[in-house]
């Protein structure tokens, strides 16, 4: 993409990634990942893409057992503090016992722990736009995308392939929806739009989350702004 590297694919990162520990995580660990978390949903609000109290973004901490800390459910993401997250295990229910963690985690945190253990990502957002839901209508079957220098911030190549976006249909039980995830999923392609609702995207780190989760939102609104579909 002009003179910003090519990066590695997700794919290529999916074996051994992160720096989670191995142990469980601390309260400290917690709270320094609520501060992280905090900063980069008021990033995505600023854009809209976190309305009213959509949207919910998670860093894993610990791999055995998985923990992963996740933003609370019911805030406005533009205005999350540091004690706005909840640790969370492989299920995505609360760390019972854990101090630091206000509120309670949303229901899709099932799905944030489900993508870390099937891909390795280290970081999971998920985001509500509307071009991802305009999308998915438009195309209920997945997106593809060719050609376009853009891919090569999801480490695919910018010409000759195609790379596609997969779209699953929404459910309120979140192993349905993991289950859907699991199958429709392309390892060479770190995000699904879940129809009628928004985008998940993950990556080996939350910078590489968010880089990813920049790089399919601008492959969506090219889609839609070129008529497409």
């Amino acid at each position: 993409m002009g003179d910003h590297p090519e990066v590695a694919s997700f794919a290529e990162l999916e074996i051994g990634v992160g720096a989670a520990a191995a142990g469980p995580a601390s309260d400290e660990e917690v709270r320094q990942a609520g501060a992280r978390l905090a900063a980069e949903a008021a990033r995505f609000a600023s854009f809209g893409w976190m309305r009213g109290t959509s949207g919910n973004l998670s860093i894993v901490l610990a791999r055995d057992p998985l923990r992963l800390a996740v933003t609370a459910s019911g805030r406005d993401k533009g205005e999350l503090t540091a004690d706005d997250v909840v640790l969370v295990d492989g299920a995505g229910a609360a760390v019972a016992g854990t101090a630091t963690g206000a509120g309670k985690p949303s229901a899709e945190a099932g799905l944030h722990a489900r993508v870390a253990r099937l891909t390795g990502a280290g970081a999971v957002v998920h985001v509500h736009t509307v071009a991802a839901v305009a999308m998915a209508r438009r195309r209920p079957g997945g997106i593809v995308f060719r050609d376009l220098e853009m891919l090569k911030g999801l480490g695919l190549p910018a010409e000759g392939a195609a790379a596609r976006l997969p779209v699953i249909t929404n459910s309120q039980d979140m192993t349905v929806l993991g289950d859907r995830l699991e199958t429709a999923r392309d390892p060479r392609m770190p995000a699904v739009i879940v129809a009628g609702h928004g985008l998940y995207v993950w990556g080996a780190d939350l910078l590489q989350a968010r880089h990813h989760a920049e790089v399919v939102q601008w492959l969506l609104e090219l889609e839609i702004e070129a008529g497409r579909g």
